[in-house]
């Protein structure tokens, strides 16, 4: 037993009902009432009458008995160390004071001018 589907409705066609339509292109058209084949005719678009199938599906109708809404994964954030440095080293930099930061900064600074004064040269590859 085959099923047809309307070619406006999308209802199901079961065997001995609805009509058959040829066109012109010998395209075949299958409708399953009378109703359908004149909305059709009359050049009615499908997904703007409320009772097709495609409409309800377009407007989300009748699918409560699915599930109602769809879960999302929450990203997993994870701490990892840097090449060279471990995740504890970055943290205590993260966790000192600005204080501290500045004067490492300021005599970081200081030992690179103390350098450059000496006329140490790096070698460049």
């Amino acid at each position: 037993m085959k099923l047809e589907i309307c070619s406006f409705s999308g209802f199901k066609i079961y065997p001995g009902h609805g009509s058959l339509f040829v066109r012109g292109d010998s395209r075949i058209f299958h409708f399953i009432s009378s109703k359908s084949e004149s909305l059709f005719h009359q050049a009615k678009n499908p997904r703007k009458i409320s009772w097709t199938v495609v409409y309800r599906s377009l407007h989300r109708k009748g699918i409560s008995e699915e599930v109602s809404k769809k879960r999302t994964r929450r990203t997993v954030k994870y701490n990892r160390a840097i090449i060279g440095v471990s995740w504890e080293a970055i943290q205590n930099r993260r966790n000192e004071k600005p204080e501290v930061r500045a004067a490492a900064r300021k005599s970081a600074v200081e030992k690179a001018k103390a350098l450059k004064k000496s006329g140490v040269k790096k070698t460049s590859a």
